[in-house]
């Protein structure tokens, strides 16, 4: 345990945050510096790494068995998320008792708004101070994966195939498969270590696209407006008018699919709205792209100009397609947390994975809990 959370807090001090605005693999080059790091760790432990330009962490663990055994591969994603700066240099160790817990000033986490702090009285919590991302997505899947290489290390009893390890860059922007070696990686089959609470075990996910809105307007003089101008922000708040209002991500759940607007700036004589489109439904997915360049078209026949424009990009597709025919590397799975009388709490991804590209290149990568929440 000592192993772990000093990994674990030696990883999450290295803000490693990726960029979904840059067009450099990886988004930025300070992931390199948790790569380096990681590189440098695996070869004190013996292993040969392989670090790539575009920010990729393969080595293995090679097998100490003379039995038939599956090459197994185990990936954790080394960014955070673009959304609030990383770098935890101040975290909190709580010996939880119940109650909300104090972050700061500012800000708790309330069992009001998380209830699943009830399920975690008895147990250690590690929170930020409230300034910045913990980076437990996925600093702590990284902790548990090295932390297990070296266990196996020091005790060679334990007899097992290749073990296949993958850091990766970019995860959180939804690129962190695009350059991955599934060859050169060599597993049979592999697990992301990713995400929430003990025992959650994943191998569904959304299919996921990036919708992006533009609006062209018309700007003249206020006083002489009538008629002539075309204010593309009302225009882009016409068309986000028109999509479904239960079908945002505060409204669903479990299987649900949704838009939700992610972004937006404007003016009078353009506007961009930009969206996340997910469904675990293949065919509602794509009735839902439908839809949204169906309400361009609505609002282009209304003003009998082309002032919408709607650019759609597919990004992942439900990995539950893939893992079906390759059920047993679900079972094994269920079966390592019941020897260790860990319930499988299995259910759908509400969100992405490495796994769900990985799987689509030909390795079937279902996601095992890191423990990771909020």
């Amino acid at each position: 345990m000592e192993k772990i959370v000093e990994r674990f807090l030696s990883y999450i001090a290295i803000d490693t945050m990726s960029d979904p605005k840059s067009t450099t693999v990886p988004s930025t080059d300070i992931q390199f510096n948790l790569l380096n790091k990681l590189k440098a760790e695996l070869e004190d432990l013996g292993l040969e790494v392989r670090l790539d330009k575009e920010g990729y962490i393969y080595s293995t663990l090679k097998s100490n068995t003379q039995k038939p055994a599956p090459s197994i591969g185990f990936i954790a994603h080394v960014d955070t998320s673009p959304a609030l700066k990383g770098g935890c240099t101040n975290p909190q160790i709580v010996n939880y008792t119940g109650g909300d817990i104090r972050l700061n000033d500012e800000y708790s986490i309330t069992e009001a708004d998380f209830p699943v702090l009830k399920k975690l009285v008895g147990k250690t919590i590690i929170t930020t101070d409230g300034t910045t991302l913990l980076g437990a997505d996925d600093k702590a899947g990284i902790a548990e994966i090295m932390t297990a290489v070296e266990y196996l290390i020091e005790h060679p009893d334990i007899e097992h195939g290749d073990i296949r390890i993958a850091f990766t860059p970019d995860e959180e922007i939804g690129r962190g498969a695009d350059y991955f070696d599934v060859k050169g990686f060599g597993a049979d089959f592999a697990y992301t270590m990713d995400g929430g609470e003990l025992g959650e075990f994943e191998y569904e996910s959304f299919n996921a696209a990036a919708a992006i809105l533009t609006v062209k307007g018309k700007s003249v003089h206020p006083g002489t407006a009538k008629n002539v101008m075309l204010n593309a922000s009302y225009i882009a708040m016409e068309f986000n008018s028109l999509l479904p209002a239960q079908q945002r991500p505060e409204y669903t759940e479990k299987r649900e699919g949704f838009f939700m607007l992610n972004e937006m700036s404007g003016d009078i004589e353009t506007a961009s709205l930009e969206y996340i489109v997910r469904d675990h439904d293949r065919l509602k997915f794509e009735e839902k792209k439908k839809f949204a360049e169906n309400v361009a078209k609505k609002i282009n026949e209304k003003y009998k100009k082309e002032l919408v424009t709607v650019e759609i990009k597919d990004q992942y597709y439900n990995m539950g397609e893939i893992i079906k025919n390759h059920m047993e590397i679900v079972e094994i799975a269920k079966k390592a947390m019941e020897n260790l009388e860990i319930k499988p709490i299995i259910k759908p991804i509400r969100g992405g994975t490495d796994g769900s590209k990985i799987s689509f290149m030909g390795l079937p990568t279902p996601n095992i809990f890191a423990g990771g929440e909020n």
